[in-house]
This record gives C-alpha cells, structure tokens and sequence, in this order.
C-alpha cells in the first residue's frame, strides 16, 4: 500500500478524481497538470495533482474552456496547486461570464416558449432561425443551404 506522501500512478490518479486515464493525460499535454517520470519512465503524480485536477473539473462545470482554465492555472506562481482564494479570485470573473450564459438561455428559452405558442416554425419570421428575419437582408432563396462562393 502507498503511503500518504508517495507520488500516484495514473490509475491512481484517475481513480481519486473521476477523470479518464487518457483525459489525464491530455491534461497533462496541455500543461495542466505536471508528471515526473519513475526509473521505469511511468508518470508519477505529486499527491497536489488531485487538487489541481479538482480545481479543473470544478471550472469546466462551469462552462470554462481548458485554454482559459490553463491561462489561470499558468498565474499562480511556480505552478503550485491553487488556493480557496485562488478559486475565489478566478471564479468571480467566471461568473460574470456564466450568468451572460444563464442570461442568454432565458432568453432563448422565452423564444421557444414562443415557437411552441405559435405552432408555426416559419423559416420567415421565426424567432429562433430567423430572428427579426434576418435572412431577408441576404437575398430571397434558401440564403443559408447554398454557400457563398465569394
């Protein structure tokens, strides 16, 4: 058995945090997270990893891209594992952007709830293909099967 301070095998790894052995891996690829090599050239993972492969998962729920997630990761001086307040920080402006999100599905929820209303799902005047027709500013035709050759 391994004791608390020795470094985790993938499998380890991917056992502890949920996370697939190739998206370990991937992580991994895109500096997200950081392996040594054993004698026998097997990654180990420092045991911080679980956290910095929670910190990952917890942003991705919210809807935050690996880039952006490796951006804020890159911050933290000498790659150290982030901090509640390191969460605090980068989740406020992680929320901004997920209520723009939560804003912008009501929004389109309110649309649908229209469509159903209506029944019709005109391709003219419907407000989820074509809101405010839009396409009418592109020519008569089916403007959006055919592509545009310039």
């Amino acid at each position: 058995m391994a004791s608390a301070v020795s470094p985790l095998t993938v499998g380890e790894l991917a056992v502890r945090t949920g996370v697939a052995v190739s998206a370990l891996h991937y992580y991994e690829s895109r500096g997200l997270i950081q392996a040594q090599r054993s004698a026998g050239n097997q990654r180990r993972y420092a045991r911080a990893m679980l956290r910095r492969v929670a910190f990952i998962r917890a942003a991705q729920q919210l809807g935050v891209g690996l880039a952006e997630i490796a951006e804020a990761l890159s911050a933290l001086p000498d790659q150290r594992t982030p901090t509640k307040a390191d969460w605090a920080r980068l989740s406020a402006r992680w929320r901004q952007q997920l209520e723009a999100r939560i804003a912008a599905l009501v929004a389109l929820r309110d649309r649908l709830d229209g469509c159903i209303g209506c029944g019709c799902l005109s391709l003219r005047a419907c407000a989820l293909y074509n809101p405010d027709d839009q396409c009418a500013q592109q020519g008569s035709g089916a403007q959006r099967l055919v592509p545009d050759p310039g």
